[in-house]
This record gives structure tokens, C-alpha cells and sequence, in this order.
């Protein structure tokens, strides 16, 4: 299906993003999204591509699964709602900050060795009700505490060095590289600093795409296969309740999904039929309505993605619009 030799790293170049989405408003076209997306078929060929699939770009957290399956392979022995959790984006409940405490318990580690940016729960009822209570920014708050304790984790199994974890020349962000540029098939284009403060690898939204695919069609028992399970059976632990990605992978059997910051989502089937979206502006509403287009034009059943449609446009507190993906998504056209 992949061939095994790495592709040279992606161009960085301004992106040539074509309209993905409408904002349509009382019948009228108020305002466009534009953004690439692209759509795998079971074979890991392009079946449909919007806009620029091939630029350098950054995936934000849509790449958690990847890094999730370098600490597996990097002897990180965790399961289940665990594994879930060391590649989420998490909203901060009780049971993200307890299962990050769990982890850093088994590494004999505690807060304190969490080098991640403090920062408020990012679901919005966690972070109002932690107000309320007068809670300030936490390293364990933060959406991405998992990952970085089960990257500690991962040090302290290897005997690695815990302090400087984040350094793009640490031995576990250079393992990581590794697992990026092996699954995405594809060299790096660029490294920099993600908002938590872990090395963040540029690559294509096709490579991020094919990454998806290999992680959800992997043989039973390999860390690719531990993560995707893990994902799929705990898909709240990986984002929080209430969270559209969470929905879209129980509303779609075996689905295999990540959202990223900046309005990036990715989706793998078991099949390994595989959709990547990138909305330009970085808006979230454009992201899931988008998603689900894609995931439609690559075959799957559309009732199945009713509820992914976007949330409608109030005027005067009732709906007159919404935004929809553009003709081109309509999986009609597939037969066309």
C-alpha cells in the first residue's frame, strides 16, 4: 500500500487553499473558509483533493496519535483510557487531571516535573466551574498534560534525562521524529515550539492523512494498533465530554480521529480510507461540518454524519443559516 522510502519534505510555500466552506446566511453567501482538504481511498491513493495537499503545514495536535505511537514504541506500556489520554487534547475534568496524576504516579513523578504551559481547562464548563472556584492556570489543566506526562514516562523508562524532555534534540523528540517522518512517509519540513512547548513537526496534510491510515489499519497488538484501540474505546479521555471529535468517532464505527488547533481534523476508518482537512483561517466551525463532507465523499454513510452538519447561524435568536462545505465535498459528485 506505502512504500517504505521517505518522500523529500514537503515545500514550504504559501499554501494555494481553495473555498472549502460557505457561510450562508438568509440565502446569501456571507463569507467563505478556505482551506485544503484531502481524501485517501483504502489503497492510499488520492481519491479527492481541495486546495494544497502537499504544502508544508502544521498539524497541531491532530499529530498526538503519532507521537503516542513513538512512546509506545518506545516502550510506554500503557492501555486503554491511559494510552487514550497520552494523545489527547484533553478539556481538563476530573478524570484528565486524575489520569495524568496516575501516569506520573507510575513514573514516580509528580506535577512538579511537568515542563507543559500552565494554562486554564480548555472545555468551556470546566474552565468556568475552575473559576469559579478560584483555580489559576495549571500545568495539569492544561489540554495536553497526558502527553507530557506520558513523555516523561517514557524518559524514565528509558533512563533518559527529565529536565530537558522538550528539546528538539532530547533522545525522545528525536524518536518521535523518527515515527513522524516513518508513518506521514515523509521527511520534516521544519521544527518549532507547539503552544504546550513540545517540538512541533511541519509535514503535509497528505503525510498527515497517510500517518492517520497506517495508524488505523496496523496489525492487532502493534503500538499503532494499541493507540488506535485505545482512541476508539476512550475517545472522551482523548478529547472531553460533550467534544464533537469524541461524537464523530461513536457516530462512525471504527473511526480513528484527532483535532488539531488552527481548524485541523483527521479521520482514519479501519479500511484505511483516510480524510485530513485544514481550514485556512484556523476556524473550529468550519472544521467538523468540513471533516464530515469529506468523510461522506470517501463513503461513508451520510446518515451516519447528520449530527456533524455545524451548528446553525442565529438572527434573532433563531436559525437563518449555517455554514456549508462546498459543492465539490457533496459525496453526488462521486458518480458524476
Amino acid at each position: 500500500m506505502y512504500s517504505n522510502a521517505l518522500a523529500d519534505a514537503p515545500a514550504i510555500r504559501e499554501p494555494l487553499h481553495a473555498p472549502v466552506a460557505h457561510l450562508v446566511r438568509g440565502g446569501v453567501v456571507e463569507g467563505i473558509h478556505h482551506g485544503s482538504v484531502v481524501v485517501l481511498g483504502a489503497d492510499g491513493r488520492v481519491e479527492f483533493q481541495l486546495g494544497d495537499i502537499e504544502a508544508a503545514f502544521y498539524p497541531r495536535s491532530a499529530l498526538k496519535p503519532v507521537q503516542a505511537v513513538a512512546m509506545v514504541r518506545a516502550g510506554l506500556p500503557l492501555e486503554g483510557e491511559l494510552l487514550s489520554l497520552a494523545a489527547a487534547s484533553h478539556s481538563g475534568e476530573e478524570r484528565h487531571i486524575a489520569g495524568t496524576l496516575r501516569i506520573l504516579d507510575m513514573a514516580g513523578l509528580s506535577e512538579g516535573d511537568l515542563r507543559n504551559t500552565p494554562d486554564m481547562p480548555f472545555g468551556p464548563e470546566v474552565r468556568d466551574s475552575w473559576i469559579r472556584d478560584g483555580r489559576g492556570p495549571s500545568r495539569l489543566a492544561q489540554n495536553c498534560s497526558g502527553k507530557h506526562a506520558a513523555m516523561l514516562y517514557t524518559c524514565r523508562l528509558n533512563g533518559w534525562s527529565l529536565e530537558d524532555y522538550l528539546d528538539p534534540g532530547h533522545p525522545l523528540q528525536k524518536a518521535v521524529a523518527e515515527i513522524v517522518e516513518d508513518l506521514t512517509g515523509q521527511r520534516i519540513a521544519r521544527v518549532t515550539v507547539d503552544g504546550c512547548g513540545a517540538p512541533l513537526f511541519s509535514v503535509s496534510l497528505h503525510g498527515l492523512a497517510r500517518a492517520a491510515a497506517r495508524i488505523a489499519t496496523a496489525a492487532p497488538g502493534t503500538p499503532e494498533a494499541r493507540v488506535a484501540d485505545a482512541m476508539r474505546s476512550h475517545p472522551e479521555m482523548a478529547s472531553g465530554a460533550g467534544r464533537d471529535v469524541a461524537a464523530l468517532m461513536r457516530a462512525v464505527p471504527g473511526l480513528l480521529a484527532k483535532d488539531g488547533f488552527e481548524g485541523v481534523q483527521v479521520a482514519a476508518l479501519p479500511d484505511g480510507r483516510a480524510v485530513a482537512v485544514k481550514i485556512a483561517d484556523g476556524a473550529n466551525r468550519a472544521r467538523i461540518p468540513v471533516a464530515a463532507a469529506a468523510l461522506a465523499r470517501a463513503g461513508v454513510d451520510p446518515e451516519l454524519l447528520g449530527a456533524f452538519a455545524g451548528e446553525a447561524l442565529l438572527g434573532g435568536g433563531v436559525p437563518v443559516g449555517s455554514v456549508r462545505p462546498v459543492r465539490a465535498l457533496d459525496p453526488v459528485a462521486v458518480t458524476s
